[in-house]
């Protein structure tokens, strides 16, 4: 009877504590996470690493993250991509549209200016990020006020040190960069705000809504979708279900403010693009 008992408070302890790690699944207003348009991307860019709609899903412009090339997708495409070579093969993450031209983000922080982008003869300026130590990046986005392009650290040893994430700025009119932080995030503030365990906030993908006029993370890591002014002041914070968002490296906006996230290839070895229409608050 006593050993009964026992088993009966064991199981009772581990559905409680269960419960309370369960994560809760909502969405922001205008948009359900739950219910996007799929689109499946071809062989070529199982690994896309960062979009951009030009202006529409019949120009998705992306970077595939080991070629140092950059591709043209039409979601309703049967044949091949069109592409662009720019550079060397290596890790590139990310890639944004700026009123000085195309820029692609290295993961150790440098940018790429693309010039002569769908031409026959493209090439490439680089901008060395200019802090030592050990950085990676995976996140740009254009922020037209500053005239800049910000840079948010995946992985800086100062930033683990202190629980926070920081933001770097380029001057899109000095072509330098801001060796201070443009702001950080507190990590302690965002894993409460989602009701995660989470030490190190790690973004993957961020662009600001043409809309709400408020900047929208994505960190694959973490499976998070995050939202914040454009000074830094964290918002809102949503939680991913892994079975739409297996590896979310990529996150544009249509004018309209749709949202689109593009996914790496998984264990399934399949990549796609994920809509979600925007409807007005």
């Amino acid at each position: 009877m006593k050993v009964r008992t026992l088993l009966l408070f064991g199981l009772l302890f581990l559905s409680c504590n269960s419960d309370r790690e369960q994560k809760l699944y909502s969405s922001p207003s205008g948009y359900n996470l739950k219910e996007p348009v799929r689109f499946r991307v071809r062989e070529s860019m199982q690994e896309i690493s960062g979009i951009v709609l030009n202006p529409d899903e019949h120009n998705i412009i992306a970077i595939n993250d080991e070629e140092g090339r950059v591709y043209k997708i039409d979601v309703a495409a049967t044949g091949p991509y069109p592409s662009y070579k720019f550079g060397k093969n290596g890790d590139y993450e990310d890639i944004c549209r700026t009123d000085s031209g195309w820029f692609v983000l290295k993961s150790n922080g440098s940018l790429y200016q693309v010039d002569g982008l769908f031409t026959d003869s493209v090439s490439s300026t680089h901008f060395k990020f200019p802090k030592k130590g050990k950085r990676e990046f995976e996140t740009t986005y254009y922020d037209s006020l500053r005239n800049s392009i910000v840079l948010i650290c995946k992985n800086c040893k100062d930033d683990k040190e202190q629980g926070i994430t920081s933001a770097y700025r380029f001057d899109l009119a000095t072509k330098t960069f801001d060796t201070a932080s443009l702001y950080h995030f507190n990590n302690k503030e965002i894993a409460n705000l989602a009701g995660t365990d989470m030490r190190f906030f790690k973004p993957s993908a961020a662009a600001i809504h043409p809309v709400e006029k408020r900047l929208y993370i994505i960190a694959s890591v973490n499976r998070l979708l995050v939202i914040a002014d454009l000074e830094g002041h964290i918002q809102e914070a949503y939680n991913l279900k892994h079975r739409l968002f297996p590896q979310p490296e990529g996150l544009a906006f249509h004018r309209n403010g749709d949202m689109y996230i593009s996914n790496e290839g998984d264990y399934d070895g399949l990549a796609h693009i994920l809509k979600f229409t925007y409807k007005h608050k």
